[in-house]
């Protein structure tokens, strides 16, 4: 069953909150790794592949701190480098109630926006899937066209390529970028694609008009079908808000050939934190392929890990693919002794 998934992102310290408070209404952060890509990789690792990350972290003791903690939860980390410039950060405020959360990017002239040299073929030779998210190109010019490389790469290898939109308004606006360009590229090099209405809709420029989620989601993946022709599945989380604390989480995924599944839906009444839940329906959603499973079966794993990770504090999904599994068969909740 195991098979190299190849990672290409940024490794990102967040500097958290305690609890639900304001930035700095108290003086103290919690640091956790992480970072898109990251996520994937571990939780990957985490159900028995072989996850490795490419990228660039700072050459001093925060680096190594993050490379530490990727290889803990078993993620190949021998082709993230250490090099000049500094970690990048965010900083996240967790809301309640009606406040919402916000994430404050602090990420200018990190070690990984300055690296743009890698050895593709060398990097991804006997992998079976490259995974990019769109946080990477939304970091300026070089990160783009670094993305765009490895994925063309990809595709001349005969890599199957991930990619998860994980749209960044906030990145994007920081230089200017040309969003719509650079994400139609990318899509375009993807065998699969993790993507809701608004991903698809900055690429391609035409958002469905529909007020029904599952309505909309059908004609953005088709929408993208027509547009890519390597594109062969499009998969997405559908989330309603009803409070930052209180949402509900379903999960869509379209084939080329009008194959459709969906799952149920997770009424998450605790939510202890959502940041990585895409990160985690994307891994689990690969799993699902990776081990042999159908596509309704990878669509309700993925959506399984992502309702869980709503449980667990940090962006990492740490959860193996059997506590996945009892989730997915409502197995309940009772202590497992």
């Amino acid at each position: 069953m195991s098979q190299r998934i190849v990672c290409f992102g940024e490794v990102l310290l967040r500097l958290g909150a305690p609890g639900h408070e304001r930035l700095l209404q108290s003086p103290a952060l919690q640091v956790h790794v992480g970072g898109a890509e990251a996520n994937v990789a571990v939780a990957l690792a985490r159900y028995g592949h072989e996850a490795a990350l490419v990228g660039r972290v700072a050459d001093n003791a925060l680096g190594a701190a993050a490379v530490a903690e990727l290889r803990r939860h078993g993620v190949d980390t021998r082709a993230l480098q250490a090099g000049p410039g500094r970690m990048g950060l965010y900083f996240l405020e967790t809301g309640a109630g009606h406040r919402p959360s916000s994430v404050l990017y602090d990420r200018a002239d990190s070690a990984f926006a300055r690296a743009n040299a890698y050895d593709w073929p060398a990097l991804l030779a006997g992998a079976h899937w490259l995974h990019l998210s769109g946080v990477t190109p939304a970091l300026g010019q070089a990160s783009a066209d670094t993305a765009i490389a490895a994925a063309r790469a990809a595709r001349a290898a005969g890599v199957r390529v991930s990619f998860d939109g994980n749209f960044r308004g906030k990145l994007w606006q920081a230089w200017d970028g040309d969003a719509a360009s650079i994400l139609r590229e990318l899509m375009a090099q993807a065998d699969w694609l993790f993507a809701d209405h608004r991903d698809i809709a900055v690429a391609l420029g035409v958002e469905p008009a529909s007020d029904n989620a599952e309505a909309r989601f059908d004609a953005a993946a088709r929408a993208a079908f027509a547009a890519f022709p390597h594109l062969q599945r499009v998969a997405s989380t559908v989330r309603v808000q009803h409070s930052v604390d209180r949402q509900s989480l379903s999960a869509l995924s379209l084939d080329r050939d009008g194959a459709a599944a969906r799952t149920p839906v997770c009424e998450l009444s605790a939510i202890v934190d959502r940041i990585g839940t895409g990160d985690a329906f994307a891994a689990g959603v690969l799993h699902g392929a990776l081990a042999g499973l159908d596509a309704q079966d990878s669509v309700l794993f993925g959506w399984g890990a992502a309702c869980l990770k709503h449980s667990v504090p940090g962006d990492f999904a740490l959860f193996d693919a059997q506590d996945v599994q009892a989730f997915v068969a409502q197995d309940g909740y009772h202590v497992r002794r």
